[in-house]
């Protein structure tokens, strides 16, 4: 079963009205607010569409803040039962402080296609190979580097790789350095991090590192469309949030999840772009209109592209 493609459309309206609400926020030092009005907007948005959404990837929990949250059931209940994966504000920092690269990001999936994942870290890797033997999470950071670069064809010095700039990555980052590896530290959204790898024309080769975990399966549906690798690795730091996780039906805690495992079966992403960044342009606004660019793809469809779209405010 493949998703209609007349929710493209749909789908591309709900980021784009949610990073337009954010976007009056832009500079306004008030990263919660920024964050609620996405949500709130992007509620309202996906309440209006033909059929039975279920949220099983919410943000929020952590930072407390508004939320879309796990179980929330969206839409007019007439229509198709999707699962959907949501992070309405991805970069609330940017907004905040008018920073580049702020989005807003859905994922939408046939029903029980997409993995319930908890709100807590995860370890990622991505990379734009075919071949999963390349790269592995349990792989030491210079044996990933030297696979890729015999795979591209390349030396590790004209290899690019993308890290959250955290204390956390000190010594990949270190490890990196050592093997003469370009660097490109970015301080939030790992979402964008990873999808870098997607395309030539972001110089990135490899994206690694701790980020959150819903944002590691909504990039997930992304690069699975792109057929690039994804592997992830959940860190669960408490008792509590283990017990959540296995609320949530995962029972092997340290599994190590393959792209097919995260995503299966049909789906449609969407990143409107809030600040212009490295994926997607800003929200722009002359007069009554604004203009909104996403990056959207669609599995089934082989829809993979980047769309501008201009609408009343």
């Amino acid at each position: 079963m493949a998703i209609d493609q007349k929710f493209i459309n749909q789908f591309v309206n709900v980021t784009s009205k949610a990073a337009l609400a954010s976007y009056h926020l832009v500079g306004k030092k008030d990263k919660i607010a920024a964050d609620k009005a996405a949500v709130d907007k992007m509620r309202t948005e996906l309440n209006k569409i033909d059929m039975e959404g279920e949220v099983v990837i919410g943000e929020g929990e952590l930072d407390e803040a508004p939320m879309l949250f796990i179980g929330e059931k969206l839409g007019t209940k007439k229509g198709p039962k999707l699962d959907i994966a949501v992070d309405p504000l991805e970069g609330t920092n940017f907004v905040a402080n008018n920073l580049p690269g702020a989005l807003s990001v859905i994922s939408v999936a046939e029903k029980s296609n997409l993995l319930n994942a908890p709100e807590t870290y995860m370890n990622k890797i991505s990379a734009n190979v075919s071949d999963p033997n390349i790269i592995d999470l349990d792989n030491s950071v210079k044996k990933n580097i030297y696979n890729l670069a015999e795979y591209k064809d390349k030396q590790p010095s004209d290899l690019t790789a993308c890290v959250l700039d955290r204390p956390r990555h000190k010594k990949i980052i270190n490890e990196l350095k050592n093997l003469k590896v370009n660097l490109k530290l970015i301080t939030d959204g790992d979402v964008s991090g990873a999808l870098l790898v997607t395309d030539q024309k972001y110089n990135v080769d490899i994206f690694l590192g701790i980020g959150g975990g819903p944002e590691g399966v909504l990039a997930a549906s992304a690069l699975d469309a792109f057929d690039c690798f994804f592997q992830c690795r959940f860190l669960f730091n408490t008792i509590e949030d283990k017990n959540r996780a296995k609320k949530m039906g995962i029972i092997d805690l340290e599994k190590k999840y393959y792209l097919k495992e995260i995503i299966t079966g049909d789906s449609i992403f969407c990143a409107t772009g809030i600040t212009s960044g490295d994926l997607v342009s800003g929200i722009n606004i002359d007069s009554n209109d604004f203009t909104s660019e996403t990056l959207i793809t669609h599995k089934s469809a082989g829809l993979k592209k980047i769309i501008k779209i201009k609408q009343k405010i």
